[in-house]
């Protein structure tokens, strides 16, 4: 379903140009990041699994999925530097601080327009404050009108080498007061814990 999602987008045809292997290798490349939010965030799904949010709980480093090199070389062939330099531009931005990682959001095309990304926004956005942690994730730059609906700001766009923008967006705590993210270019420091002891 996610990978039916993502399919038609420019972001996956700037990931894997060639459009007979793209579902393919989409599939192959979104079990895995599952499988790691399985392991160390959370899937959350519609009761049709039609919908979902896959994220992660950054309350400290988390490692990689397991074998990724070589599982992600296996999945994407000759598309594999194009992941990576995705990995690596959205690893740049992404704050040290604790937080929840907004990883992926997609509603299946035939659900698309009907409400389903806007009821799991609204769920993820009760968590948040329960939790009351900051909230990061990077998408495509037509999908930032939905999140802002929903508490996220924008921060400088990344765009793609010859491809897409992506749009970076915090989500503050329900009771923050600094738009600003730490930067992983500075040293993580005990910010966020002083705030909120």
């Amino acid at each position: 379903m996610i990978a039916d999602a993502l399919h038609p987008s420019p972001f996956a045809g700037w990931l894997v140009p060639d459009a007979a292997q793209r579902r393919r290798v989409m599939t192959e490349v979104v079990a895995v990041w599952v499988e790691h939010a399985m392991f160390f965030g959370d899937v959350h799904l519609t009761d049709d699994l039609t919908a979902t949010i896959v994220g992660f709980h950054r309350y400290r480093p988390i490692p990689p999925p397991a074998n990724y090199p070589t599982r992600l070389m296996e999945a994407t062939g000759s598309h594999a530097e194009r992941f990576t330099a995705l990995e690596g531009l959205i690893a740049q931005q992404q704050p040290t601080e604790p937080h929840y990682h907004l990883a992926l959001l997609a509603v299946s095309p035939t659900r698309q327009k009907t409400g389903y990304g806007s009821a799991l926004l609204s769920h993820h956005r009760a968590r948040l404050d329960r939790i009351d942690l900051p909230s990061w994730t990077t998408v495509p730059a037509e999908m930032e009108h939905l999140l802002a609906r929903y508490g996220y700001t924008h921060r400088p766009l990344l765009t793609l080498p010859n491809g897409p923008s992506l749009r970076p967006m915090r989500r503050n705590p329900h009771h923050a007061s600094s738009p600003m993210p730490i930067n992983p270019a500075r040293p993580a420091s005990n910010h966020w814990h002083d705030q909120h002891a």
